[in-house]
């Protein structure tokens, strides 16, 4: 099989951006100049001479003739033409300029900068060039793309380039680089010079060892150094994933500029240091495009959690400059309802489990942290807790659910693959899952004899998949007895044939796990790239068996194959930038077994992400992975200019000179729309034209906008300006969402006398006393527990869901790119419990009894209720307590009797812990506050609503939103009403009252604590209180004056 290549349109307009920078430029071929041949060298030991040349002709890159202001010209137009944002200055830290191309993940980067490279030559005759890559897997991917394309661009272009992999032991392909009149390109590991120290290099001494090559004078090079051949061709560096290579300043930028760079073009992704950017496709424009596959994602949640195991992980420690390192852990919290969820917080040290997870009882013995070690030189970052056990980054323990829940993941991937496999089989095309694992442990092993050993994973993935193989084997369908036919294929081989692991491999040529050297982001698994990267080929041939592949890193940029499918993460998956790289390995658009790509072209519009689908397993919750995946999608977008449309300028307010105003009407919109458009300076895309660039909107008249809008022409044309220039705007918007004020004092309304009579009679505080029945309880308690009581069981939701036909940037913001196609539940087989419960303790902990009364209630009530206690017993326990405190909450009401204390409230708590953000908060008329924060976090809540209509009645005269500490004490907690209000007299009967809102009270089931607390706070008000204060809970102001006057 060979891969073919056609010729695709974005792919030729980002080489050519990148050539029309240089318009103007002069084309000379074989620029000349005598090389440097060095000293005469003979090898002692051989007799041999070092270094012979027949001739001293080189060949270099003939200089720009254009100057600064040129170059900025012509990158402006560019980045016109291209919807990019202008550049306001020229970068050149390394050469002339440095121009940026943005190519999302599978759009063929490597394909673009080398017809970038044949266009220069074409157009200037410009021929030396070196790549610079920062590590072996990309290394590898750009010479395997330079041979596989060869042929396509020797039809296109009519040439070939001449190209090699620098090897510090092979300095005589440096001379062939510069001697050659052809185009020349040097593939170089940025390892290779970033240590480059021109102080300890200069007589061969300290620094790296490859920086004393490269940088030093060397015998057997004629006493030159490798460098100085190389910049005497003045070459134009190619850095493919710039990011990785160092900052502005960095020992690698620093090495780079010792080639003596023309100039140097940046391609990646994902820049995360910008230049002069000419060309940007970033993931949105990819997608819109087709010129990826579609994500589909497979999220699981598991539900009824049982608290029971010590669940813990270590995300990450991270490290300031001024404060304690902070540890990132996952933990099983305790909901007030009894639900167990997982959790993720910082914690210090001195911090403890237990107190965080609501005080579950598997984290009761010293769960405390007692140090937190950040990450060391060949020391991973671990927590030690006062128990002695220590818990490293990345580490999961008492993970109970995690097998399980791994085993169906696999069952999952290998179903997906199948069902994919069997429609890509008959188009051709070879269909390969990827998993990521988190230990090589957990899928080889090795005997005494070092023999490999397929254990864990790989055991489970070869029981799963001859169980799925079998069953479709089971049950045949049309064309299953035809020759070359899908089952005829799945039967050809066995489940230990076609898995493989890819990993890293040790002196005795043992399995490894993955090690990236501190402060690199190159791992050691140069084993593994063969079949990935050197033979890409066979591994898309139907005839190669392995079709599932196991790695332990999560292979970063270099490592992607066209025809992954699937994507497994048996692991934790991080950062969104993570996850943006586990997907990015299987982005590109697949091909069949002829070699041609499935895209657009071939399969429609219709129908190339249908094919073209990327099924992603991921080991966390659906929302979970999809929400941090669209953040890390939209974080890497590129800026793009607005455009200008009628909406662009309605409701925008601009001055002239005199300082006079004006807002823009809809009427103006239309107006200046239609103005730009005739007079050629926005196009139909909305995008300011050259005529616009060169003029501005000198050109436009009285006559063509009107003379009201003729004075305001000098601000529209900066707003236009704005689109490719935002800073155009600096000085002329105001920033109206800028919060005019952080506090929120008493108002004149407080003063007033009706407010004042209301404040003096409810200011006081309370004490209460009650008394209730123990047997009475035990009764009712039993009873209820015996009908109602249910606890969850461990079960996992799947969530499908996939990207959306198109993308933009709003729905990556909001997290609506994404949208669930379906949903399935699964019980999970739940496993004996290991930690010991003091059941009677806990229960008369939480509902606040005696021992005796919990050991009663308990052996009162059903077998059958008492077996759930296996099922779930953090929840069990809750649940109980629960409904003896709701019965007991029930009794308590008509038992309490209240006192009144001479202590009152003071007026203080009013203006105490007032939120500083406003955007939620409503602008009152007759509260004793200028801003009332209503509880509800929707726009029109309940209580914003209330508010509106206390200020809208006439028949109120003032009121007040109580704050949280304003509470009456009742024996299930205390409780603390929502308003105060006074009426005006003689328009209701009850002029003063005290208000709960608690929405429909129709549909709303209050929980018996909350009920008997409202019962609380009537009897107070209602019937024992002499001060003539009334109250309800309400779910209206409707409702609230029908009370007030009846």
């Amino acid at each position: 099989m060979e891969f073919k290549f056609s010729i695709q349109e974005y792919q030729t307009r980002a080489a050519d951006a990148v050539a029309r920078v240089f318009e103007g430029q002069p084309k000379v071929e074989e620029q000349q100049f005598v090389r440097d041949l060095g000293q005469a060298y003979v090898n002692a030991k051989t007799g041999t001479a070092g270094i012979q040349f027949d001739s001293a002709d080189g060949y270099r890159n003939a200089p720009l003739v254009l100057n600064d202001s040129t170059l900025l010209e012509n990158i402006n137009k560019v980045q016109d033409s291209n919807g990019i944002i202008r550049s306001d200055s020229l970068h050149h830290a390394l050469g002339a300029c440095e121009l940026d191309v943005e190519m999302e993940t599978g759009t063929g980067k490597t394909y673009v900068y080398t017809e970038t490279i044949f266009e220069l030559n074409r157009r200037y005759g410009w021929s030396k060039f070196i790549i610079v890559v920062p590590s072996v897997a990309i290394r590898e991917g750009v010479a395997k793309s330079l041979e596989t394309t060869e042929r396509h661009f020797a039809e296109r272009y009519e040439k070939r380039i001449w190209w090699f992999v620098y090897n510090s032991s092979r300095l005589n392909e440096l001379d062939s680089f510069a001697s050659r009149n052809d185009i020349s390109v040097m593939i170089i590991n940025m390892q290779a010079f970033n240590a480059f120290d021109e102080s300890k290099s200069k007589e061969g001494r300290g620094g790296d060892k490859t920086a004393r090559i490269m940088f030093s004078e060397r015998d057997d090079f004629g006493s030159r150094r490798p460098v100085d051949v190389l910049a005497a061709t003045n070459p134009i560096l190619i850095l493919d994933e710039p990011q990785k290579m160092g900052k502005k300043n960095s020992a690698t930028r620093k090495a780079m500029q010792q080639f003596h760079p023309l100039f140097s073009l940046n391609y990646s992704a994902t820049h995360t240091e910008h230049h002069n950017e000419v060309y940007a496709l970033d993931a949105l424009d990819a997608y819109n495009m087709r010129l990826v596959k579609r994500i589909e994602v497979k999220g699981f949640e598991v539900r009824g959690m049982r608290g029971t195991d010590a669940y813990l992980c270590l995300q990450e420690i991270r490290v300031s400059k001024d404060k304690p390192p902070v540890a990132i852990i996952e933990f099983t919290h305790q909901m007030a309802s009894g639900s167990i969820k997982r959790w993720t917080r910082r914690f210090n040290e001195g911090d403890d489990i237990y107190v965080a997870s609501g005080e579950l009882e598997a984290y009761r013995n010293d769960f405390v942290i007692a140090e937190i070690v950040p990450d060391q030189p060949a020391i991973l970052g671990y927590v030690r807790f006062r128990n002695g056990e220590e818990l490293r980054c990345g580490e999961v323990v008492g993970d109970s659910t995690g097998n399980d829940l791994r085993r169906v993941q696999i069952r999952e991937t290998i179903k997906s693959h199948l069902q994919k496999e069997e429609i890509l089989y008959e188009r051709g095309i070879k269909c390969l899952s990827l998993f990521f694992i988190d230990e090589v442990a957990k899928y080889r092993a090795y005997d005494d004899d070092g023999n490999p050993l397929t254990v864990g994973y790989g055991k489970m993935f070869e029981e799963e998949y001859a169980a799925a193989v079998l069953e479709r084997l089971r049950n045949p369908k049309i064309g299953d007895d035809l020759p070359n036919s899908y089952v005829s294929y799945l039967a050809s081989f066995t489940a230990d044939q076609v898995h493989k692991g890819y990993f890293s491999i040790d002196k005795k040529g043992h399995a490894i796990n993955s090690k990236t050297k501190r402060g690199s982001e190159d791992s050691d698994d140069q084993s593994a790239y063969d079949l990935i990267l050197k033979n890409k080929e066979q591994l898309l041939s139907f005839e190669e068996p392995t079709r599932f592949i196991f790695s332990h890193s999560a292979l970063r940029e270099g490592w992607d194959n066209p025809n992954v499918f699937q994507i497994c993460t048996l692991k934790e998956s991080g950062s969104e930038t993570s996850k943006r790289q586990e997907v990015g390995r299987g982005m590109r658009l697949c091909v069949n077994c002829d070699g041609d790509r499935q895209d657009v072209a071939a399969l429609g519009e219709s129908m190339v992400q249908r094919v073209n689908l990327l099924t992603v397993i991921t080991s966390e919750s659906y929302t979970s992975y999809v929400t941090d995946l669209q953040k890390g999608i939209r974080a890497e977008l590129r800026n793009r200019p607005k455009k200008v449309d009628a909406s662009f300028f309605q409701g925008v307010t601009v001055s002239n000179g005199a300082g006079v105003t004006t807002m823009l009407t809809e009427e103006d919109a239309s107006e200046l729309m239609y103005t730009l458009v005739a007079n050629h300076l926005i196009d139909r895309h909305g995008a300011p034209t050259q005529r616009f660039h060169e003029e501005g909107l000198q050109s436009v008249s009285a006559d063509d906008v009107g003379e009201h809008l003729y004075d305001f022409l000098p601000q529209i044309e900066r707003l236009v300006q704005s689109v490719y220039d935002p800073t155009a705007l600096d000085d002329m918007i105001e920033n109206g969402l800028q919060a005019k004020t952080s506090v929120n004092p008493l108002n004149d309304n407080f003063s007033k006398k009706e407010f004042q009579d209301l404040w003096n009679r409810i200011n006081f505080k309370h004490a209460y006393t009650v008394h209730f029945d123990d047997d009475e309880l035990r009764r009712h308690a039993i009873a209820k527990i015996n009908e109602e009581l249910r606890v969850s069981k461990v079960t996992y939701r799947m969530i499908t869901g996939e990207q959306r036909n198109r993308g933009n940037e709003s729905e990556l913001t909001k997290g609506e790119h994404f949208a669930v196609q379906h949903t399935e539940t699964h019980e999970l087989a739940a496993n004996s419990v290991q930690v010991k419960y003091d059941l009677v303790g806990e229960v008369a902990r939480k509902a606040s009894i005696t021992r005796k009364s919990a050991a009663a209630i308990l052996a009162g009530i059903n077998k059958y209720k008492f077996r759930l206690f296996q099922d779930n017993p953090e929840e069990f326990i809750v649940k109980v307590s629960d409904f003896i405190v709701g019965e007991k909450a029930t009794m308590i009401v008509n038992h309490i009797s209240y006192n009144r204390l001479n202590e009152r409230y003071d007026s203080a708590i009013f203006t105490e812990d007032m939120p500083e953000n406003l955007s939620r908060a409503y602008h009152a008329k007759k509260n004793i506050q200028d801003y009332v924060f209503p509880d509800g976090m929707a726009e029109r809540s309940v209580e914003r609503k209330f508010a509106e209509d206390l200020d809208a009645a006439d028949e109120v005269v003032v009121y007040a939103k109580l704050p949280r500490s304003f509470q009456i004490p009742t024996p299930v907690g205390n409780y603390a009403p929502d308003w105060a209000i006074a009426f005006k007299r003689n328009a209701v009967k009850h002029v003063f009252f005290v208000a709960e809102t608690k929405g429909s009270m129709k549909s709303m089931q209050f929980r018996a604590v909350e009920e008997a607390k409202i019962r609380c706070a009537k009897k107070l008000f209602n019937e024992m209180s002499d001060t003539n204060v009334h109250y309800a809970a309400v779910d209206s102001y409707d409702e609230l004056l029908d009370i007030v006057r009846s």
